[in-house]
């Protein structure tokens, strides 16, 4: 059962707004196990999960991997077929720099990666920034304060956000794995969510 938005665009925005809430409970919840667990708790069932529910009743293939083509703007994603080892391989980068790198870096590395695979058919914007925050979070090693979150504040300005997002494939085009405006873009945005705590 879904909803269309072409069909009923207030009742889509409704759900998809809905699905949001659901997707930060759920997320409190990973995050909350995540700290008790460590850093291998993160697998492709939380991914799985997270896009579910952000796209429950909007899409028919929430919480699937892609098994079709998808573009998105000027970015032409990997092919299907290399979906699921290039999530392996996401994870196992995060696993193997958990240590090595900042909050914010393997924040901004979780969000550009995931954005960049582009692994569902719908929701990865919404599924990449609740990854971000799991990992800013889990890395952190505490829920963070704040009013205001980080996936919020982007959503609010999301002209950095496609700025540094590119600049990062720019790199990786390139040959190197470079994300530092985007860990610089969250870095802000994450002092900015801590200074509204009260």
């Amino acid at each position: 059962m879904i909803v269309i938005e072409e069909q009923s665009p207030e009742l889509y925005a409704q759900v998809q707004e809905r699905n949001l809430i659901r997707q930060y409970d759920l997320l409190t919840n990973c995050i909350e196990i995540g700290l008790l667990q460590g850093h291998t708790a993160f697998d492709k069932y939380v991914l799985w999960a997270l896009n579910h529910v952000a796209v429950a009743n909007i899409s028919q293939f929430g919480g699937r991997f892609r098994e079709e083509p998808i573009y998105v703007g000027n970015h032409k994603p990997p092919h299907f077929k290399d979906v699921p080892e290039l999530i392996d391989r996401f994870i196992s980068t995060l696993h193997e720099n958990w240590f090595n790198w900042s909050p914010t870096e393997l924040a901004a590395y979780g969000l550009w990666r995931l954005l960049w695979i582009h692994p569902f058919i719908e929701g990865n914007g919404r599924t990449a920034r609740a990854t971000c925050y799991y990992l800013l979070c889990a890395r952190a090693g505490t829920l963070l304060p704040g009013r205001k979150t980080v996936p919020e504040r982007i959503r609010d300005n999301r002209e950095p956000y496609y700025a540094a997002l590119r600049e990062a494939d720019r790199a990786w085009d390139e040959g190197n794995l470079e994300f530092s405006a985007l860990e610089s873009y969250l870095a802000d945005l994450l002092e900015a969510q801590l200074r509204d705590e009260d």
